[in-house]
Protein backbone atom coordinates (compact mmCIF):
# COMPACT_ATOMS: atom_id res chain seq x y z
CA UNK A 1 0.00 0.00 0.00
CA UNK A 2 1.67 3.71 -1.22
CA UNK A 3 0.78 6.44 1.77
CA UNK A 4 1.08 9.41 0.66
CA UNK A 5 4.00 11.38 2.77
CA UNK A 6 2.06 13.82 4.27
CA UNK A 7 3.25 17.84 4.89
CA UNK A 8 0.64 18.75 7.12
CA UNK A 9 -0.05 16.49 10.08
CA UNK A 10 2.61 14.06 10.12
CA UNK A 11 2.36 13.57 13.66
CA UNK A 12 -1.64 12.53 13.07
CA UNK A 13 -1.10 10.17 10.20
CA UNK A 14 -1.42 6.83 10.53
CA UNK A 15 0.86 3.88 10.06
CA UNK A 16 0.25 1.63 7.35
CA UNK A 17 -0.67 -1.14 9.71
CA UNK A 18 -3.06 1.65 11.96
CA UNK A 19 -4.24 2.32 7.86
CA UNK A 20 -4.99 -1.36 6.76
CA UNK A 21 -6.75 -2.05 10.21
CA UNK A 22 -8.44 1.40 10.11
CA UNK A 23 -10.05 0.03 6.58
CA UNK A 24 -10.36 -3.81 6.97
CA UNK A 25 -12.73 -2.53 9.96
CA UNK A 26 -14.88 0.62 8.98
CA UNK A 27 -17.87 -0.24 7.45
CA UNK A 28 -19.10 2.78 5.48
CA UNK A 29 -17.45 5.37 2.95
CA UNK A 30 -18.50 8.27 1.15
CA UNK A 31 -17.62 8.20 -3.04
CA UNK A 32 -17.35 11.42 -4.77
CA UNK A 33 -17.56 11.63 -8.52
CA UNK A 34 -17.79 14.13 -10.96
CA UNK A 35 -21.36 14.62 -12.36
CA UNK A 36 -21.79 15.61 -16.38
CA UNK A 37 -21.50 19.24 -15.27
CA UNK A 38 -18.64 19.42 -13.55
CA UNK A 39 -20.41 19.55 -9.91
CA UNK A 40 -18.90 16.98 -7.45
CA UNK A 41 -21.29 14.44 -6.38
CA UNK A 42 -21.14 12.26 -2.82
CA UNK A 43 -22.60 9.23 -1.95
CA UNK A 44 -22.59 6.71 0.78
CA UNK A 45 -21.50 3.12 0.15
CA UNK A 46 -20.63 -0.23 1.78
CA UNK A 47 -16.84 -0.98 1.36
CA UNK A 48 -14.34 -3.71 1.57
CA UNK A 49 -10.26 -3.56 2.14
CA UNK A 50 -8.38 -5.98 0.54
CA UNK A 51 -5.08 -4.23 1.89
CA UNK A 52 -4.02 -2.84 -1.60
CA UNK A 53 -7.42 -2.02 -3.08
CA UNK A 54 -11.03 -0.36 -2.00
CA UNK A 55 -13.63 -2.59 -4.04
CA UNK A 56 -17.27 -0.87 -4.15
CA UNK A 57 -20.64 -3.05 -4.68
CA UNK A 58 -22.54 0.20 -6.49
CA UNK A 59 -25.94 0.06 -7.87
CA UNK A 60 -25.35 -0.01 -11.53
CA UNK A 61 -28.70 2.41 -12.49
CA UNK A 62 -27.42 5.42 -9.89
CA UNK A 63 -26.18 9.02 -10.41
CA UNK A 64 -22.48 7.50 -8.97
CA UNK A 65 -22.25 4.61 -11.61
CA UNK A 66 -22.88 6.68 -14.15
CA UNK A 67 -20.66 9.73 -12.88
CA UNK A 68 -17.69 6.89 -13.28
CA UNK A 69 -18.51 5.76 -16.41
CA UNK A 70 -18.19 9.09 -17.82
CA UNK A 71 -15.08 9.98 -15.51
CA UNK A 72 -13.58 7.39 -13.48
CA UNK A 73 -11.99 9.54 -10.96
CA UNK A 74 -12.17 9.15 -7.54
CA UNK A 75 -11.88 10.31 -3.90
CA UNK A 76 -13.25 8.60 -0.96
CA UNK A 77 -13.27 9.47 2.94
CA UNK A 78 -13.59 6.69 5.72
CA UNK A 79 -13.99 8.67 9.09
CA UNK A 80 -15.09 8.11 12.30
CA UNK A 81 -15.39 9.38 15.61
CA UNK A 82 -17.51 12.57 17.22
CA UNK A 83 -15.36 14.25 19.96
CA UNK A 84 -12.55 16.33 18.37
CA UNK A 85 -10.00 13.99 20.17
CA UNK A 86 -11.61 10.89 18.29
CA UNK A 87 -11.41 12.11 15.01
CA UNK A 88 -9.97 8.92 12.50
CA UNK A 89 -9.85 8.71 8.93
CA UNK A 90 -8.39 8.40 5.63
CA UNK A 91 -8.95 9.78 2.29
CA UNK A 92 -8.44 7.55 -1.07
CA UNK A 93 -8.07 8.83 -4.60
CA UNK A 94 -7.13 7.73 -7.78
CA UNK A 95 -9.07 6.19 -11.25
CA UNK A 96 -11.01 3.11 -10.50
CA UNK A 97 -11.87 0.27 -12.90
CA UNK A 98 -14.80 -1.77 -13.77
CA UNK A 99 -14.71 -5.89 -12.43
CA UNK A 100 -16.95 -8.35 -13.48
CA UNK A 101 -19.94 -8.67 -15.28
CA UNK A 102 -22.04 -5.62 -15.14
CA UNK A 103 -24.74 -6.33 -13.51
CA UNK A 104 -23.18 -8.74 -11.04
CA UNK A 105 -24.94 -11.90 -11.28
CA UNK A 106 -22.49 -14.34 -9.84
CA UNK A 107 -20.53 -15.66 -12.56
CA UNK A 108 -17.12 -17.30 -11.50
CA UNK A 109 -14.67 -14.87 -11.34
CA UNK A 110 -11.14 -15.33 -9.50
CA UNK A 111 -10.20 -11.72 -8.96
CA UNK A 112 -13.96 -11.32 -7.34
CA UNK A 113 -13.57 -14.21 -4.66
CA UNK A 114 -11.70 -12.15 -1.75
CA UNK A 115 -13.72 -9.09 -2.12
CA UNK A 116 -16.79 -10.94 -2.06
CA UNK A 117 -16.13 -12.51 1.00
CA UNK A 118 -14.78 -10.11 2.63
CA UNK A 119 -17.40 -7.90 1.74
CA UNK A 120 -20.38 -10.60 2.45
CA UNK A 121 -18.99 -11.86 5.60
CA UNK A 122 -18.27 -7.94 6.93
CA UNK A 123 -21.55 -6.14 5.57
CA UNK A 124 -23.95 -9.23 5.38
CA UNK A 125 -22.59 -12.16 7.97
CA UNK A 126 -22.00 -14.40 4.96
CA UNK A 127 -19.98 -16.26 3.88
CA UNK A 128 -21.24 -15.87 0.00
CA UNK A 129 -21.79 -12.79 -1.80
CA UNK A 130 -25.49 -12.58 -2.58
CA UNK A 131 -26.51 -11.41 -6.50
CA UNK A 132 -29.28 -9.41 -6.96
CA UNK A 133 -28.62 -8.40 -10.89
CA UNK A 134 -28.65 -4.54 -9.89
CA UNK A 135 -25.15 -4.16 -8.44
CA UNK A 136 -21.39 -4.50 -10.09
CA UNK A 137 -18.23 -4.00 -8.76
CA UNK A 138 -15.80 -0.97 -8.67
CA UNK A 139 -11.87 -1.47 -6.88
CA UNK A 140 -10.04 1.55 -6.38
CA UNK A 141 -5.95 1.05 -6.07
CA UNK A 142 -5.57 4.45 -4.45
CA UNK A 143 -3.01 6.47 -6.28
CA UNK A 144 -2.84 8.80 -2.81
CA UNK A 145 -3.78 8.11 0.75
CA UNK A 146 -4.04 11.06 3.04
CA UNK A 147 -5.03 9.42 6.99
CA UNK A 148 -5.10 11.29 10.32
CA UNK A 149 -5.93 10.25 13.94
CA UNK A 150 -6.71 12.67 16.25
CA UNK A 151 -6.47 10.61 19.09
CA UNK A 152 -2.05 10.70 18.72
CA UNK A 153 -2.61 14.35 19.90
CA UNK A 154 -3.34 13.17 23.11
CA UNK A 155 -4.58 15.03 25.90
CA UNK A 156 -4.94 18.71 25.67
Amino acid sequence: MTVTQQRRGRKIMMTPGELDDFLTTQRTCRVATVSAGGAPHVSTLWFAWDGTSMWLYSVVRSKRWADLRRDPRVAIVVDTGEEYDELRGAELSGTVEFVGEIPRTGELRAELDVPETLFARKNFGLEEMPHDGRHAWVRLTPEKIVSWDFRKLGAR
